[in-house]
């Protein structure tokens, strides 16, 4: 008995000691100390709106809060994330925090020579994931004759203790790699729509000649190459024309439950259904089709959901989306008889698949480009219903 209360007071001495270790790290605000990367699990967790409060203060003072707001009828019963979305919707102005003015060109009529701009939508947090895409797909080149140009579009994070330290992170990967555009906004989901009508104001600033843009998150494989190869087989149009491309979705409406990541209450939005719209994980544009949304962004009141929101500007200059069977933003299913999930010989031919985590995305990258890998005739891959 006694051996065993012995060793239930050692725990007790460690726990505490641990307990102490981990007050001192989280109070320590040097900006030597950078955070390390969270896991490959951790990041690709949606994060919601886990410290309101503290998003609610710093939004303050870049943009008055709409009280009126509250008026709306069942006000009370929308979720947190939501109520805050509808309080600061009409703020559209907020500073550059890190730049790349030159991404396209030292001037902006330089930027013709941008064939493939990849505008990759990345939380401050994923520090793993974007060097990743470096790494790989989203590496800057001359890929068939033409230039693929890179970046990452980014907000602050949403705790005062991330902000201190992932803002010296993404100062250091700026400096280093000339590829982060920070707003000074909160990084959330309901404000990826900003994050779009910032992105695309700062494209028809800095980079207004290029000829294509993907538009797509940080947790996608995608083969630019064949998006490159793609593009320049385009008949009759160098990004002049008309081009809106991806996993296109049709039927689809508003989710009304107020505990979904994507819910939409009927008092900002009274249809059943939403206009045709693709998949936001990942999107090809011309440049005739960004301006001609960027003409009517500023007339088009923000929706929480930024593919939605596309589609609606789309809808507005009478434009519609389009399908390619190579983008899976919602994944697929693998129909092979070996047990290799991740078959090389799929990935290369297609355009993107979402969701990736950062290691998949490393190891199909150098499988796919493996001249010992000999691909045959295999079953085509199967779309999830």
């Amino acid at each position: 008995m006694r051996r065993i209360n012995r060793r239930l007071e050692v725990i007790a001495l460690l726990l505490v000691g641990s307990l102490g270790l981990l007050i001192l790290l989280f109070t320590d605000n040097s900006d030597d100390l950078l955070e390390v990367p969270k896991s490959e699990t951790a990041q690709s967790m949606p994060k919601l709106h886990t410290n309101v409060n503290q998003a609610t203060t710093r939004l303050v003072t870049k943009c008055k809060i709409n009280t009126s707001v509250g008026e709306i009828p069942e006000f009370t019963s929308f979720n947190k994330p939501m109520k805050e979305f509808l309080r600061y919707r009409h703020c559209r102005n907020f500073p550059v925090l890190l730049d790349a003015p030159e991404k396209c060109g030292k001037r902006p009529q330089d930027s013709s020579n941008v064939f493939l701009l990849l505008m990759i939508k990345s939380s401050p947090l994923n520090y793993g994931r974007r060097e990743v895409i470096r790494k790989t797909w989203g590496k800057e080149r001359l890929q068939n004759g033409v230039w693929i140009r890179r970046i990452f579009v980014s907000g602050i994070p949403e705790s005062s203790v991330d902000a201190h330290r992932y803002d010296s992170l993404l100062k250091i990967e700026n400096e280093q790699h000339n590829d982060i555009l920070q707003f000074d906004f909160i990084d959330t989901f309901y404000n990826l729509t900003l994050k779009q009508t910032l992105f695309l104001e700062w494209l028809e600033t800095r980079c207004p000649h290029a000829h294509f843009l993907f538009n797509g998150d940080d947790d996608v494989f995608a083969n630019t190459e064949n998006m490159v190869l793609f593009l320049k087989g385009l008949k009759d149009n160098d990004g002049s024309e008309h081009l809106f491309m991806g996993f296109l979705i049709i039927g689809n409406g508003p989710i009304r439950d107020a505990y979904s990541k994507y819910f939409v209450p009927t008092q900002i939005y009274e249809s059943h259904l939403f206009p045709p719209y693709c998949s936001g994980g990942g999107i090809l544009l011309s440049m005739f089709t960004t301006k001609a949304i960027y003409k009517v962004l500023h007339g088009t009141e923000l929706f929480p959901i930024d593919d939605v929101f596309l589609g609606m500007c789309l809808e507005k200059v009478g434009l519609q989306p389009m399908s390619h069977t190579g983008i899976l933003t919602l994944g697929f299913q693998m129909l092979s008889n070996t047990f290799e999930t991740y078959d090389p010989c799929f990935y290369r031919e297609l355009l993107l698949v979402h969701p990736f985590l950062p290691h998949e995305t490393i190891v199909m990258w150098e499988k796919i480009h493996n001249p010992q890998i000999k691909c045959g005739t295999l079953l085509a891959p199967k779309r999830p219903v």
